[in-house]
């Protein structure tokens, strides 16, 4: 899952990232109102987490934009306690949900997941050949072997399943598996493909992603 979280105060952000990332979740951090609404008009979410205080356009008429763009990525709004009135305008524009500030990883992951599951996101099971992936458990099969994966080696899989039959660039896959820590110069998608071609290919006789020669990665059946 590929989280966006908006959040100006950097230690609550890092705190955020975190914690989502230790739960297998893909994140990028937007630290003020333009660029978050750059990020989600022009990428793919699966949620946003968002404070309403913000630098520059603030996270309601960030909400505001989205939703008049027919944007229906679920969006979980951080309020400062006691702001009812936020909370009430933040829901009538569309939000999902909400959280007051101070929270706890546990509530807000909670949170995220029932508003993802609301959505119906991460609930489908992708497949391609005898490989499915159930996003909402993460569970992997080829066939009836279950296959174990890292949060990365997941994500991995997933960025490529989203385009089946299709090249997925490498810049493309380290945007969504590493966010704004991934640097093109370096090697670490091809390094993780064969990670994950280990596990995924490897032991079976058919062979599901393909490299694209001076392009990127496709998952074909």
């Amino acid at each position: 899952m590929h989280v966006l979280v908006v959040e100006d105060e950097r230690k609550v952000a890092a705190f955020i990232q975190a914690g989502l990332e230790e739960r297998g979740f893909t994140v990028e951090v937007s630290n003020d109102g333009d660029s978050a609404t750059l990020l989600a008009t022009t990428r793919s979410f699966d949620a946003l987490v968002m404070d309403i205080m913000l630098p520059g356009r603030d996270g309601l008429s960030v909400l505001r934009k989205l939703r008049a763009e027919h944007n229906e990525v679920p969006v979980i709004l951080l309020t400062a306690r006691g702001d009812l009135n936020e909370r009430v305008e933040g829901l009538d524009l569309g939000a999902d949900d909400y959280l007051a500030k101070p929270f706890s990883m546990i509530e807000l992951i909670a949170r995220l997941n029932a508003v993802l599951r609301r959505k119906g996101s991460g609930v489908s099971v992708q497949s391609i050949g005898d490989l499915s992936v159930n996003p909402g458990t993460r569970e992997v099969k080829r066939a009836t072997v279950r296959i174990d994966l890292t949060p990365r080696e997941f994500a991995l899989l997933e960025c490529l399943l989203r385009s089946p039959g299709k090249v997925v660039t490498r810049t493309e896959i380290g945007q969504y598996v590493w966010g704004h820590q991934f640097s093109p110069g370096t090697n670490f998608v091809d390094v993780a493909i064969q990670r994950l071609r280990r596990k995924v290919d490897d032991p079976f006789p058919k062979k599901l992603i393909q490299t694209v020669r001076g392009m990127g990665y496709a998952v074909q059946g």
